[in-house]
């Protein structure tokens, strides 16, 4: 669905008919154009010719069936991988993608293998959302928690990401919760501080992988150019600002970032922060990596712990249906 052609269609009309069009279409979920019977025969008839009620994706469904893949095609030819993640208790998180492709090849991501192909606007960003939100509405389910961690780097999209962020959290659109709003990012610290200013109530997440600058950089290429202790001022900053809990995801690969040596120095780095970790098993084999045993993360979890910071496990979904952590990527139509 074109979401930026509604507005286009609308300009010479009264302004109080784009409320009306975006309430049927964010709100109402019509089904089709006709259906929403506020709007002037006329117009129905116009934006059902020039921008039907459609989506142009094909989904796919883990066999546990908490998890849904949806693969959507652009109009200038690349595709974009989303999630819908169903917990338990009907929360239901969408994953969304913020560019085509991804510039910063992490050696734990899909994503970033086929480099960088272009930023999504902020309509496509929201389009993702929206499918999702057509989906569970047969199940009469609904939308309850965004986070940016799909294909791309956020902040390296910011504009259209904030444009994205601030739709989703309007009352009269999606009304979805600033807090129940997450942005990931590899660690670039002038936008971690920018970010701090948007007088959003938005989750932040740093995907840190290693306290240590070396590892870092076997892990994360852009560490080359941002340093851990950039990153932490940045963070520190960020703090202060918001007063916000930062989280940090830490992928954890088989003998390269899961020693006790680096779990207490990760405790060191991260004392005292307003923050927790989030320990996530790296997907797949690729490239001689291996996942970290289950034991191991626990010991690793342990000493975190031990130390006085908190910690969560990131629960696999759609690893079946190559949806889960590290695993979107881009494919030609």
């Amino acid at each position: 669905m074109n979401l930026e052609k509604i507005e286009y269609l609308l300009l010479d009309e009264p302004s109080f008919r784009l409320k009306q069009a975006e309430k049927a279409i964010y709100k109402d979920f019509i089904n089709s154009w006709n259906d929403a019977m506020v709007l002037p025969s006329a117009l129905r008839e116009k934006l059902e010719k020039e921008v039907p009620v459609t989506f142009d994706l094909d989904t796919a469904a883990s066999l546990k069936g908490n998890s849904i893949k949806a693969i959507m095609r652009l109009p200038d030819g690349p595709n974009i991988e989303s999630v819908l993640m169903k917990h338990t208790g009907g929360r239901n998180t969408v994953c969304v993608s913020s560019q085509v492709g991804c510039p910063l090849n992490c050696i734990f991501c899909k994503t970033g293998k086929i480099g960088y192909i272009r930023n999504l606007s902020h309509y496509e960003i929201v389009e993702q959302v929206l499918f999702f939100s057509y989906y569970l509405k047969k199940v009469a389910g609904t939308v309850k928690n965004i986070v940016f961690m799909g294909m791309g780097e956020p902040f390296l999209n910011y504009d259209n990401v904030i444009k994205a962020i601030r739709f989703l959290n309007d009352k009269n659109k999606f009304n979805i919760g600033a807090r129940h709003i997450s942005v990931s990012t590899a660690g670039i610290p002038e936008k971690i501080k920018k970010f701090s200013y948007e007088n959003l109530q938005v989750n932040l997440a740093v995907s840190l992988n290693s306290p240590d600058d070396k590892i870092r950089r076997k892990i994360m290429p852009i560490a080359q150019k941002y340093p851990i202790k950039e990153i932490i001022d940045a963070v520190k900053s960020y703090i202060k600002k918001t007063h916000r809990r930062v989280m940090f995801e830490y992928i954890m690969i088989k003998d390269l970032n899961d020693s006790d040596a680096l779990a207490g120095q990760l405790a060191k780095l991260l004392g005292g922060l307003l923050c927790f970790v989030n320990l996530i098993p790296y997907n797949g084999e690729d490239n001689g990596l291996k996942p970290t045993p289950r034991i191991r993360i626990n010991r690793f979890k342990n000493i975190l712990e031990n130390s006085g910071i908190t910690v969560t496990r990131r629960f696999r979904f759609g690893e079946d249906i190559k949806a889960a952590c590290g695993q979107l990527v881009y494919k030609k139509t």
